[in-house]
């Protein structure tokens, strides 16, 4: 897929207020600090288009991006660890839920992990929230540029290992990503293109 409009729509905290047009959304969350909207601007290209900040918990907001007119890129706040209070987080919490469990237009969640640990706790627990309530997703391991390849492929490993303990039959389809060095850019792209493809063969899903 080659990304030739990318376009900031809104801001918002309340699920009601967001976009209404029947385009398909591809919503990317992951803990604080693990690179999302760095992730997002070497998807699309821009390089300033999610704000970028060393300071965990900056995005606060479920964004919303038109990615060529046809589809929506969702920037969600990070789940566990924020420089914020423990209500604006009560907050955090409360929205994404609702995002999750409302928005029709959700065809796929991408999960992001640091691939540089091993399999942490909070991010099983929140796979396997989109588990329990059917949210299609898939698992987007970034800062892939920062450790070998061997630990790459034992941390995804580890992974599997956790997921197949928690009653998972196999491990969810996955992308190993490198903002700095564009690593797995076409894969994840072209994936989105395949599942928009599908919808759109169907007239649409709304």
């Amino acid at each position: 897929m080659k990304i030739n409009t990318a376009e900031f729509v809104i801001s918002n905290s309340d699920v009601s207020k967001c976009p209404k047009e029947p385009l398909p959304e591809y919503a990317f969350i992951g803990r604080s600090n693990v690179g999302k909207s760095s992730l997002i601007n070497m998807l699309t290209g821009r390089n300033s288009l999610a704000k970028t900040s060393g300071r965990p918990g900056k995005t606060q907001l479920i964004n919303h991006f038109k990615i060529n007119d046809n589809w929506f890129l969702v920037d969600l706040p990070g789940y566990g660890y924020a420089r914020v209070s423990k209500s604006t987080k009560q907050t955090f919490q409360s929205f994404i839920t609702e995002y999750f469990e409302k928005r029709e237009q959700l065809v796929c969640a991408f999960v992001l992990v640091d691939v540089r640990h091993e399999a942490q706790k909070i991010d099983i627990e929140f796979i396997n929230y989109l588990g329990t309530i059917e949210v299609p997703f898939c698992i987007i391991f970034t800062k892939a540029d920062k450790i070998s390849r061997g630990k790459i492929d034992q941390h995804v490993a580890a992974y599997r290992k956790a997921l197949l303990a928690n009653n998972w039959e196999e491990m969810p389809q996955y992308f190993v990503t490198s903002s700095s060095e564009g690593t797995g850019r076409d894969t994840v792209l072209n994936y989105i293109e395949e599942v928009n493809q599908g919808i759109f063969d169907n007239q649409g899903f709304l």
